[in-house]
């Protein structure tokens, strides 16, 4: 689905603060790119957002409906200058300006939103669960990596399926959201691997998408550019691709 263009303001609000930045860093970019394709032509390098921290444990680089934004330490700021955007979002990129810094781990993650989802209708009656004891069971089911991935224990709002298995109501998937800069949904899914490819993870996290709706919230979706079934259920349940997050932690 296509997002409303005041949903994408919001978005670029919330990770500014995220970010550190003021409340307009991102509009302010954007008219800076505009003038300087009335001035230079569309082949003009856009403006990037940058924040000096010398006190960041990260370098952390997003990239939001084409504006994009750097924070860290002022090293790594100037060794980025003239590095493009688009080797800025790969992970390898980072590693290698950071690496006499001890830079490690957290790699890129692709960004979905959503402002508005279509309903989607389970084919059979279902249990779904509001309790931590089911989504913590659940978690038990799961690879660490997913489990890490998706964090269930961060995000407050979970919704779990259960499923009839020898006589006692078993978690299959799990949808869950939380509250993101007082403005995002911050939305997350796991579902039991003996459980996957039968539509059970883009159920919950439709359910939990329309209870953050439903709150008010736009939706966030943040996957691991290599995590194909979490990119896959995000594009299937009508989520837009935003942008791209690529960040790594120092010494």
């Amino acid at each position: 689905m296509t997002l409303d263009p005041g949903s994408a303001d919001i978005i670029q609000l919330a990770w500014a603060r995220y970010l550190g930045l003021d409340d307009g860093a991102f509009a302010a970019a954007r008219k800076l790119d505009a003038d300087a394709v009335l001035e230079a032509g569309p082949l003009s390098a856009g403006a990037r957002i940058t924040r000096a921290d010398e006190s960041r444990k990260s370098v952390d680089f997003v990239r939001l409906f084409g504006t994009s934004a750097l924070v860290g330490p002022q090293w790594a700021l100037d060794a980025a200058e003239r590095i493009p955007d688009e080797e800025l979002a790969q992970h390898v990129t980072l590693l290698t300006l950071t690496r006499q810094h001890g830079g490690h781990g957290q790699g890129a993650a692709a960004l979905f939103f959503a402002d508005d989802l279509p309903l989607r209708q389970p084919a059979e009656e279902l249990t779904v669960s509001h309790g931590n004891p089911e989504a913590i069971e659940l978690e038990g089911l799961c690879p660490p990596d997913d489990v890490n991935e998706v964090g269930l224990s961060d995000l407050e709002h979970r919704f779990t399926i259960l499923r009839e298995d020898n006589g006692r109501k078993v978690p299959v998937a799990c949808g869950a959201y939380t509250e993101w800069e007082g403005i995002l949904a911050h939305m997350g899914v796991l579902v039991d691997p003996d459980w996957r490819r039968r539509g059970l993870g883009s159920l919950a996290a439709s359910i939990a998408a329309h209870e953050a709706l439903a709150a008010g919230l736009t939706l966030q979706w943040r996957a691991d550019v290599s995590n194909k079934g979490a990119l896959a259920i995000a594009r299937s349940i009508g989520f837009s691709a935003g942008g791209i997050q690529t960040s790594v932690l120092l010494g």
